[in-house]
């Protein structure tokens, strides 16, 4: 029956009651239980559909992000587009990715290996490019320089305040001149010594940054061989000038010698006859003037003629000498006081005269240019002396000396320390190469004797001549005595043929005279000769052609022939000496001169 529930608790069994809640409540947790299964059902069904391929799709595209290839992961179909257009995006994005690497690494590699500097700054002038050219150029390497001012690091200081104007102004946005085009600058390494480039300058913009790149070439050894080449072509145009003046000096002195040897002539002539002491003097100082205006004379041709090397018995006082004579005006004019030392029994050299000769004139010209810069008292000192071994000149000065600098490269190809257009820088280094070739030295010694100046010392080994030749250069005494003759005189000027007859008459030859080749020639043909003495240019039959004429006839009087010219050292007395090995003899000359060959050439072909 019904009761209350209080009722029923009190009165009830606790195990009926128990039971009676069980089965009130049991309906329930069944419902309950069916809902919880029904959202753990729901819950695995929408993990699966929706939970796990969302895991995969995100796993997908961290990798991919990652740029790690992962296989396609399992979504719903209606995924799948979306899947396929992120698969695409990032493919595209990776090809992109890949060409941009590619292209920035050939980039890279272009600019390391490029023969060119390769410098970028920003618009600030701060280093952000230094490729491995310009760390060789500059001597510096990219960690040194990347993160710092070019201005301060690679440009000399005499021109940062340009560049930091040209910087200033980029950012202005103005475009400095020099933009885009090749200009010449100077650049500067850590030692502070700085060398010509030739730059290239361009900008470029990344954003809202300008940065400016420099391409840039070391043009010191472009430079340099552009200066030797300016230089060889100056030495070429004066080589052509000196050419040319030494033709003209070699006709001038040509004609120079025929008055010359007249002059010479008639003054030893005169000066044997005059009884009177005065009138005697008078004819030495004429004819000790016309002998150095004869020495001067070939002293010009010798410098105008080129020749093959020869070498022959020389006296090396007497090349001072020479070269003395044709300085003499411009060191007096110079007010150079001149001081020769010369060892008077010095033993001659077997040497080529004319390459010595012009080592001299080099040595004592230099010497001159010096003391014009100095003060006076202006002195200039010739030595010579030997020993056992060798033969030794000084030319020392008390001008203003080498430089400490220069001391080490005086005797280089094109150095020169004077001033432009005053030296090709050619003279020591031609000076120094004969002497070389002539198994000598020549040295700048560390002090000059005057305490300041400069002093080159030229030797030269000693080698025997042979006894003809040392005789010739020695004075030697004259012949014992006359070998009475008949001798043919052929010159084409008068005078000269007229102060030869007059010569060899005094010393007792039977003289005729000939005014041309063809006169001679007929009067070979009337009557006997023991000699010829004949001048080698002349119009018609010159002196070669008479000779070989003579030697048709008859060869004993072809030996006894003396050839006379103005110039021995022309293509034609070189070539007539050597095809014929006859007595040459140069204008001027002297009476005893003329004599000496005639009886030398007489006593050899007896």
């Amino acid at each position: 029956s019904a009761v209350a529930p209080w009722v029923a608790l009190q009165a009830g069994d606790r195990a009926d009651l128990r039971r009676r809640l069980l089965l009130e409540m049991a309906p329930h947790i069944a419902a309950g239980g069916l809902l919880l299964l029904l959202f753990l059902a729901t819950g695995i069904v929408l993990w699966r559909r929706f939970g796990e391929p969302s895991l995969r799709l995100v796993e997908y595209l961290r990798r991919q992000a990652a740029d790690e290839r992962a296989p396609e992961p399992r979504v719903p179909a209606d995924w799948a587009p979306w899947l396929h257009l992120t698969r695409d995006t990032f493919a595209a994005w990776r090809d992109a990715a890949a060409r941009e690497q590619r292209s920035e690494m050939l980039k890279s590699a272009i600019v390391d290996h490029a023969l060119t500097a390769v410098v970028t700054t920003d618009a600030q002038g701060v280093v952000v490019e230094f490729n491995p050219t310009a760390q060789r150029m500059f001597s510096r390497t990219r960690a040194e320089i990347i993160g710092r001012q070019a201005g301060g690091t690679i440009v000399p200081e005499r021109v940062r305040d340009a560049y930091f104007d040209d910087l200033r102004r980029m950012r202005r946005g103005e475009v400095p001149q020099m933009i885009g085009r090749r200009v010449e600058l100077t650049a500067l390494r850590p030692d502070g010594s700085e060398f010509p480039v030739e730059v290239l300058l361009w900008p470029t913009q990344v954003g809202n940054e300008t940065f400016i790149t420099a391409s840039l070439v070391d043009i010191s050894e472009r430079r340099a061989a552009a200066e030797e080449i300016a230089r060889q072509r100056e030495a070429l145009r004066q080589a052509e000038k000196l050419a040319a003046m030494g033709s003209l000096l070699a006709g001038v002195a040509h004609e120079l010698n025929n008055p010359l040897a007249i002059v010479m002539g008639r003054a030893s002539l005169l000066e044997d006859k005059c009884s009177d002491p005065a009138l005697r003097a008078d004819a030495v100082r004429i004819r000790e003037a016309a002998e150095r205006c004869g020495r001067i004379v070939r002293s010009f041709l010798a410098m105008a003629r080129s020749r093959p090397a020869a070498r022959t018995a020389v006296q090396l006082n007497d090349l001072v000498r020479g070269a003395v004579d044709l300085l003499q005006y411009g060191l007096r004019t110079s007010g150079i006081e001149l001081e020769q030392q010369l060892q008077p029994d010095l033993p001659p050299l077997l040497a080529d005269g004319d390459k010595l000769g012009q080592v001299l004139l080099n040595l004592i010209v230099n010497a001159q240019q010096a003391l014009a810069q100095a003060e006076p008292p202006r002195r200039l000192r010739i030595e010579t002396g030997s020993d056992a071994q060798r033969v030794w000149l000084r030319v020392a000065d008390n001008g203003v000396g080498v430089r400490e600098h220069d001391r080490h490269r005086i005797f280089d190809a094109f150095m020169t320390t004077k001033a432009e257009g005053a030296g090709t820088g050619l003279g020591l280094a031609v000076a120094r190469a004969v002497a070389i070739e002539h198994g000598g030295t020549l040295r700048l010694e560390a002090q000059s004797p005057f305490g300041r100046g400069a002093c080159f010392r030229l030797e030269l080994p000693l080698r025997a001549a042979d006894a003809g030749e040392a005789q010739a250069v020695a004075q030697g005494a004259p012949h014992e005595a006359a070998v009475a003759g008949r001798v043919l005189v052929v010159d084409d000027e008068p005078e000269v043929a007229s102060m030869m007859r007059d010569a060899l008459e005094a010393e007792g030859y039977e003289v005729v005279s000939a005014e041309s080749g063809a006169v001679a020639l007929a009067l070979l043909d009337e009557g006997r000769f023991d000699a010829v003495v004949s001048d080698l240019r002349m119009p018609d039959i010159d002196g070669r052609a008479l000779w070989r004429a003579i030697r048709e006839r008859d060869r004993t009087l072809a030996a006894r022939f003396v050839f006379v010219t103005g110039d021995t050292l022309s293509p034609l007395a070189s070539d007539f000496r050597r095809e014929s090995g006859v007595e040459g003899l140069e204008k001027p000359f002297t009476p005893a001169d003329l004599v000496q060959r005639v009886r030398r050439c007489m006593d050899r072909a007896r």
